[in-house]
């Protein structure tokens, strides 16, 4: 169990943490966890970069589907899908271009639906 966990980055879809004691990063995005060492964090970051997602909305432009973007998995019948606007947000994470964890939120950070009455 990890206990000196401090978090990297965050945003609205998730965050990125990483433990010290255990040397384990922990990503936290929607309904997804996944953990990763420096090497395979640094290896899903090549690989989510090359993700060519005007190929992927094209491929499947058709196709009634919310999410397009597939990012496979070694397990060959299992893969995250993903939307342009899901994708971009986990690249945030991952390249830790988010908001840091304690810093003031801007208006636009803030996700909320305001109504008048």
């Amino acid at each position: 169990m990890c206990h000196q966990v401090k978090t990297i980055a965050k945003n609205c879809d998730g965050q990125l943490s990483f433990c010290e004691n255990c040397q384990v990063y922990h990503l936290t995005f929607n309904n997804l966890y996944i953990e990763f060492t420096a090497r395979e964090l640094e290896s899903f970051k090549r690989y989510v970069s090359g993700i060519e997602v005007e190929y992927w909305e094209m491929k499947y432009e058709r196709m009634v589907i919310k999410r397009k973007i597939p990012i496979q998995t070694m397990q060959q019948n299992l893969s995250m899908m993903f939307n342009k606007q899901e994708l971009l947000s986990l690249k945030d994470l991952i390249m830790q271009k988010t908001q840091k964890p304690f810093e003031n939120l801007s208006l636009l950070d803030i996700d909320y639906t305001f109504f008048l009455n």
